[in-house]
Parts: structure tokens; sequence; C-alpha cells
């Protein structure tokens, strides 16, 4: 009998291992009061520019007096950026299946899946694969990367911001209600008290790739109507940015023959001209987040 006791104890004691080191690594982390989540435009060229954007927010929007107090409650401003490969609103709230595997799988050939910057990664190297680090603790079985994420003692963002569109361009082009149904699960799943801004991702290449990314925009755009979402959103494929970037090989990555080879991900002079283009956009999607979650009075 005592055996048999011996050998209960050691098996809760696995079990326990598997199901609770992933929170446990967490124990000492500290949120990033911003937090920006985003796909593989944020590994192959947006992610720096990001940083630097949200890093001194005063800088770029030039706030009044009264936008500066409540940019105060953004604290000490510390910055977290985070993409994710082939990632979407969909596979970020789903909590099983091929969906979910996109962000918690370890990638076969590289090992890593993501690309961090700012606060969540102090290191050189700017590529993690989602599950390692007390940082990037988002998976737990039957659970969503947002719910994990966002639980009581974990990320506590006062400002998130989401750049999707290309890893569900032919989802939400061939489909509204899809769309729909993405948005009403990202909502139902953030934090409501978490002000938040969604900007669809940078223009591609070449013209097939956005002339279907701006008709699922266009249908994002809507279900974020339809659904009375909170969030602000910013269209991130304008006539300017099309303009800039489309046919423009130089704001993508080039073979030895000088030719695009990455049509999908524009290059980090692209991501400082894109943001230069849309500050207008992203300012007052900032202070219209900040100033309706601040208190009256």
């Amino acid at each position: 009998m005592l055996a048999l006791l011996r050998l209960l104890a050691l098996l809760v004691a696995a079990s326990l291992s598997v199901v609770r080191p992933a929170f446990a690594q967490a124990e000492d982390f500290i949120s990033p009061e911003i937090l920006i989540l985003g796909d593989s435009q944020i590994t192959f060229g947006s992610g720096p520019a990001f940083l630097e954007f949200f890093t001194d927010i005063k800088k770029h929007c030039h706030p009044n007096d009264q936008q500066k107090q409540n940019l105060q409650r953004l604290g000490e401003m510390r910055v977290g950026v985070i993409g994710v490969r082939s990632s979407s609103i969909h596979t970020w709230t789903a909590r099983s299946g091929r969906s979910k595997d996109v962000i918690c799988k370890e990638d076969r050939k590289w090992r890593v899946n993501a690309g961090t910057y700012g606060f969540v990664n102090m290191s050189d190297n700017r590529y993690v694969q989602i599950g390692k680090g007390k940082e990037y603790q988002f998976c737990a079985p039957q659970r969503s990367a947002f719910e994990v994420m966002f639980r009581e003692d974990y990320y506590d963002p006062k400002l998130l911001l989401m750049s999707f569109l290309g890893n569900s361009a032919k989802r939400w082009a061939k489909s509204e209600e899809a769309a729909i149904e993405d948005v009403e699960n990202m909502m139902e799943q953030l934090p409501g008290d978490v002000p938040c801004i969604f900007m669809t991702t940078a223009p591609a290449y070449k013209k097939e790739i956005v002339d279907l990314r701006l008709k699922a925009q266009k249908n994002l755009m809507s279900a974020f109507e339809k659904t009375g979402s909170r969030c602000t959103f910013v269209p991130g494929s304008t006539p300017q940015t099309v303009a800039a970037n489309q046919g423009n090989k130089h704001y993508f990555r080039l073979n030895k023959n000088g030719m695009v080879k990455d049509p999908f991900h524009p290059n980090t002079a692209a991501a400082k001209n894109f943001f230069a283009l849309e500050m207008n956009g992203i300012c007052g999607a900032i202070f219209e987040q900040i100033e309706s979650s601040t208190p009256e009075g």
C-alpha cells in the first residue's frame, strides 16, 4: 500500500509539472504598458518601426495639454512588440487545432516562430519560439492564446494595438460573415478595460495581392462597424500607402539579380514610410482610445 501511495504521489507531481510550468515561468513577469501584436510583417520589417513610434508617442503625435495628461496613464511606456509568423485574429482566439498550432506549435525547421522587440525582448536576437521564456507563455490546453495571455496575473497592457491582414485575406475577402465571426471572438476574449486599436498591415508589392487585401480590409472594416467593436480601426491600405508600396521594388527584399524575392513583407525603409503616411490615423486612434478610457472628473 505504501508503494502504491508513493506511485500516486509521483503521478500527481508529474501531471502538475506538465500543466503548470508555463505559468510558473511567468511569476516574475512585468507587463508592457503598450503591447503590439502582429504577424510576420513585424519580424521582417515593421518591428523596429512600431517600437520606435510607440516608445515616444509624444514626439510623433504632438498631443495637446489634455492629451498629454491622458497619455500619462501609460506610465513609463514600456513597449512590447510581438509578431508571430502566419498569424491572424482567428489563430489567437482558437482553443485547439491547426489555427492554434500557428501560435503554440514549435516550428520544425527553424525552432522559432516569432520576432519580438522592446520590453519583451532585451536580447540581441529578435527570433523566439512562443511557449519558451517567461514573456511568451501563451499556450494551455483548451484555452486560446488570448485567454492565456490576458489572464489576471500576466499581460495587462494599458494600450493594445493589433496589426493583421494578409494571413486572413482570402478568408475575409470571401466572406464578411467570417470577418464578423473573427471580430466577435476577438472582442469576447480581450479584457473589456483595455484600450485597443486594430490596424491592417502595409500593402504588398504585387497588384493582385493588394487587390485581394483591399477587399478583405473592406469586409473587416464593415465587421468592426456591424459588431460595434470598441477598438478603433485604422486601415493600413490607403491610396497613399498602396501608391508607395505597390510596384516599388526598393521597399522589398531583393535577390542577387535585383528582383523582388519577397512581395509580401515590406522592408524597414518601407515600414518607416508607412508610419509617416499613417501618422494621423495612428495618432488619432491612440488619443481616441486613451481619452475614452480616462475616467471623467
